[in-house]
């Protein structure tokens, strides 16, 4: 198992070792890759799918009711729970060892944590620059070794334009980029991304879907998917991912980016809820989330757009209004339960009324704020969503999604050697001046003028809320109609039914608390039936 230290990139694999009569189930570092096992009366299985498990005829598809509190709340399942009763996902950075016995014992060999509280790196800015640039190269180059053609996702953001950039200035030849594109102007990406591969001179590859090659996506996704997975960005995923596969077999994805150079707009706007929220009486927080409450998050959006030539322009306002209720709501003022309500759609005291079976709150990885409780909050965050919203979300969305089209993702920014040393660098460079990856900015201008990545962050998004009230509102409402809920006895009827109610009226609510609803009500049907 020492080996294992020695590994770079992603890896699940199983070791059986015949003279210990041991079996051995590791997982990278990151949790790029999955690796799932069953455990129950005596019968061990293991796998790199959850629907494997369907296969065998002792295998018994329980529904874990604790997991599914976990989804209802934040879109995807923490591990090392799963949908399923016995069944987990091996945590990343670990390995499982059984023996003969069927004795468990899980080891923890590797965490970004102990490098965020090592000692931080003491050198000027100019000399972390260059280190971190080297390091940057050096990854980017061992992820294009391949006998077989390579591409890279290129969106057009800070991301993947450094991994493009970086690649093609080491590359004799052009190499092939891939984007997609839409219609609807306020979630096209397309454009930027051009840009770029114009500037760099890559093979440029682009595609426009409709609204109906995206909906056509909806009823796979329990099939790609194994278990509820809430995060609508999985559709643009797979669409790309399958017309990438059309010319190379490896593509290459910038993901990491924002949980490890302090990138999502949230860091810094939970920061300063977090300082206010700390020095504000109780009593003025309600009183505020509930003059939210009066307005629908309609109107709210439409003042918002109003005045957006003077603010930052998002194509999800409703969710940011939602989110900041919840933030509001939240009465303790620490900061771990800052951002669980900020992350959270369906709230802990509403899953109670929206679940009729019992559950219980479950430990996850978002108890790792205990331990770096002591660091500025920007890096508290980072940390912690390293080993949540990153593992859990994001690498099963593009790992999910590019093996249903048999294409190989890889993903360049998350190799250890890199994590380890930007978890040390201090986050004054990483967020300075209200910069966000204030760093890894300064070095992607070395190959890509500024003025072509000047814009608003965007996020690879769909529009969720025009959907369900349109183009999917029959399907909605065939999945959580009364009779559906009550033969399922899973969801209190009355609860859904007001809340559906109020949520297409417009009066409250985010279209995500309904989309995780109807994506576990599809994957039920698909699989529990």
């Amino acid at each position: 198992m020492e080996a294992i230290k020695k590994y770079r990139g992603m890896f699940a694999f199983a070791i059986w070792d015949k003279r210990k009569e041991k079996l051995f189930l590791v997982r990278d570092r990151a949790g790029v890759k999955p690796l799932y096992y069953y455990f129950k009366n005596n019968l061990f299985l293991f796998s790199s799918e959850l629907k494997s498990f369907h296969k065998h005829p002792k295998f018994e598809k329980e529904i874990n009711f604790d997991a599914l509190a976990l989804f209802l709340q934040f879109g995807y399942i923490l591990a090392p729970h799963t949908i399923f009763k016995d069944a987990y996902k091996l945590k990343p950075g670990h390995y499982l060892e059984i023996n003969k016995d069927g004795q468990l014992k899980e080891i923890k060999y590797w965490d970004i944590i102990d490098y965020y509280l090592a000692e931080p790196i003491s050198k000027p800015e100019d000399e972390i620059e260059k280190e971190l640039e080297q390091i940057l190269i050096e990854s980017f180059k061992y992820r294009m070794v391949s006998d077989v053609p390579v591409g890279v996702f290129l969106s057009g953001g800070i991301d993947s334009s450094l991994v493009t950039a970086l690649l093609q200035s080491n590359s004799k030849g052009s190499i092939k980029t891939f984007t997609i594109g839409f219609n609807e102007k306020e979630y096209n990406e397309a454009p930027y991304a051009k840009k770029i591969a114009e500037y760099l001179k890559t093979d440029h590859n682009e595609l426009y879907c409709t609204s109906k090659d995206a909906l056509e996506i909806i009823p796979k996704m329990p099939e790609i998917y194994d278990e509820p997975f809430g995060d609508s960005s999985g559709i643009p995923t797979y669409l790309v991912s399958k017309f990438a596969s059309q010319k190379v077999k490896v593509a290459l994805s910038a993901d990491a980016g924002d949980e490890l150079f302090c990138g999502y707009s949230r860091y810094s706007l939970l920061n300063n809820y977090y300082k206010t929220i700390k020095n504000t009486p109780s009593f003025l927080l309600s009183s505020f989330s509930l003059g939210l409450s009066i307005f629908s998050p309609d109107v709210i959006s439409g003042v918002y757009n109003t005045f957006s030539f003077a603010l930052p322009k998002y194509t999800n306002v409703k969710d940011k209004i939602y989110k900041f209720k919840n933030v509001l709501r939240y009465k303790n003022k620490e900061l771990s339960g800052i951002v669980e309500n900020s992350y959270s759609y369906w709230l802990e005291n509403q899953v109670g009324k929206l679940l009729k079976k019992p559950y219980k709150s479950v430990e996850n990885n978002f108890s790792e704020f205990k331990r770096v409780g002591e660091l500025p909050a920007l890096s508290q965050m980072q940390a912690v969503d390293f080993k949540t919203y990153l593992c859990d979300d994001i690498f099963t969305k593009v790992d999910r999604a590019t093996m249903a089209v048999g294409l190989e993702a890889r993903e360049p920014l998350i190799d250890h050697k890199i994590a380890e040393y930007i978890a040390r660098v201090p986050v004054s460079l990483k967020y300075k001046d209200g910069q966000s990856k204030y760093i890894l900015r300064k070095i992607l201008y070395k190959y890509v003028p500024q003025k072509l990545l000047e814009r608003p962050k965007q996020g690879f998004a769909i529009p969720i809320d025009s959907w369900l009230k349109k183009d999917l509102n029959g399907i909605l409402m065939e999945y959580l109609s009364e009779k559906n809920i009550k033969n399922q006895g899973i969801f209190d009827v009355d609860y859904i039914k007001e809340g559906l109610s109020g949520y297409l009226s417009g009066r409250s609510d985010s279209a995500y608390k309904f989309w995780f609803l109807l994506m576990f009500q599809m994957w039920y049907e698909k699989w529990m039936k």
